[in-house]
């Protein structure tokens, strides 16, 4: 199986039992690949732990706490700084949050979020670690599952305040 192939398998298998991942507050779940010169990674959590209630905003308040947070999420760089010697800069950032579109209506008790970053790196192998600053964003998360997907295997590890490093080599 080619390198491509492997990533493309990983990151299918990392999505996949992100997906199967029950909803749970304070918590968000990460996958991260690693493929050739792109780091990419894929937040789920739910509204609660980000933005401290999981319904459409009913409130000038909460329409703003609502479009402070997208505005977090578009700063990756923020949230995510991969190593320095690795020379990555954010690009792409997609973030699906149905409940908080102008006009939404709440369709049950729990709503969760999805983000995709995409970094690209212009020194790849230097890319060892991940700094992942969402305890910093999100007062309210506790813990941050996270799968890695990268050339020298997979890895899980679960990240609990203070906690902020994820090792993207074993």
């Amino acid at each position: 199986m080619s390198f491509d192939r492997f990533v493309l398998w990983c990151w299918l298998m990392l999505a996949a039992a992100a997906q199967a991942a029950p909803h749970e507050h304070g918590v968000a779940r990460l996958s991260v690949a690693v493929d050739g010169n792109t780091l990419s990674i894929e937040l789920v959590a739910p509204l609660d732990g980000l933005l401290g209630f999981e319904r459409a905003p009913r409130t000038d308040a909460e329409r703003k706490a609502a479009a402070d947070l997208l505005a977090r999420l578009h700063d990756a760089g923020t949230l995510f700084k991969p190593d320095a010697a690795a020379g990555c800069k954010a690009g792409a950032v997609t973030v699906t949050a149905p409940l908080l579109e102008p006009g939404a209506r709440a369709l049950g008790d729990h709503a969760d979020l999805e983000a995709q970053f995409i970094f690209h790196c212009t020194q790849p192998p230097a890319l060892r670690t991940l700094d992942v600053g969402l305890f910093d964003a999100f007062k309210r998360l506790q813990r941050v599952d996270v799968q890695v997907a990268a050339a020298k295997g997979q890895a899980r590890i679960t990240l609990r305040r203070p906690a902020r490093s994820v090792p993207l080599t074993r």
